[in-house]
């Protein structure tokens, strides 16, 4: 198990603890869409009594083109961040792209996280592991599309290496099949938990259409957002320890990954099943 204490809060994952939640927009597009979205997912994960993390990226690197909505990048990005960590008393989880990002951004975010394209860039793996260490931080790493589950143990040994405090959770989100698509391999949730680190669900990004999206002739990913919850409950049957998810007030005006992210009036249905199937796993 890994146990975070926040400000305001205890958040852990692992065992037979409640299904944790990571949880909130793809990308940061102002604060108070950001708080809007936060304070609906608390209030839910609180009346569930599931432990929850709000989730935002300040900057989405990898866009298919080069003038897609990225963001407003990492200063203000770690600002609106920081505010919505205040409002709302929960812990935040980010992404950190490049070396120099690691330090400040562990300094905001009690959760950083690895992008999957990136997850064997030692340098940044090694960067991240170091801030983590010193600010306290968990690291949520994605695996790529392209390795095997049983592969993510080099970046936990990587990981390891630089910091002895369990502080490692891995994220499957899919992986390549084919051109433009993903699947999911529920098999390899309990094969990543046996590495001895807990595993969460992407289900958002495990639906992506990669450079697929119709309405932008592939410009842009599209996605399959009625496959979020197919997913997410399939994962967590399959033993995973939490779920990542992407909402947004209107998914079809987000400004970034639309097709793929649920509506948030459908979060508490959602998130109420997904507490109930945890529930029957864990007395197995």
């Amino acid at each position: 198990m890994i146990n975070m204490r926040h400000e305001r809060s205890t958040w852990a994952l692992g065992d037979d603890r409640p299904l944790a939640v990571i949880a909130g927009l793809n990308v940061l597009e102002d604060f108070d869409l950001a708080l809007e979205v936060g304070t609906e997912l608390k209030s839910i994960c609180e009346d569930l009594g599931l432990p929850y993390a709000f989730k935002a990226s300040f900057d989405k690197a990898n866009r298919s083109s080069i003038t897609s909505y990225r963001g407003p990048g990492v200063e203000k990005g770690l600002d609106i961040l920081a505010k919505v960590k205040g409002e709302l008393g929960v812990p935040v989880c980010t992404d950190a792209h490049e070396i120099d990002q690691a330090d400040p951004v562990s300094s905001i975010a009690d959760i950083i996280q690895i992008p999957a394209f990136l997850c064997r860039q030692t340098d940044l793996v090694s960067a991240i592991a170091r801030a983590a260490e010193k600010h306290d931080s968990l690291i949520h790493v994605k695996k790529a599309q392209f390795l095997a589950p049983w592969d993510s143990k080099n970046i936990i040994s990587k990981i390891g290496e630089i910091t002895e405090t369990p502080r490692v959770i891995m994220c499957e989100r899919g992986a390549s099949f084919g051109y433009n698509n993903l699947v999911v391999d529920m098999l390899g949730i309990p094969a990543m938990r046996a590495l001895g680190v807990p595993v969460t669900i992407d289900a958002t990004h495990a639906v992506q259409l990669p450079g697929a999206d119709p309405r932008t002739s592939g410009a842009s990913t599209g996605g399959r957002r009625e496959g979020v919850p197919v997913i997410a409950r399939s994962a967590v049957a399959s033993g995973a320890d939490g779920v990542f998810l992407e909402f947004h007030t209107d998914p079809d005006k987000a400004l970034c990954d639309g097709p793929s992210c649920l509506p948030l009036d459908s979060a508490r249905a959602l998130l109420t099943e997904l507490r109930d199937i945890r529930a029957v796993v864990a007395r197995k």
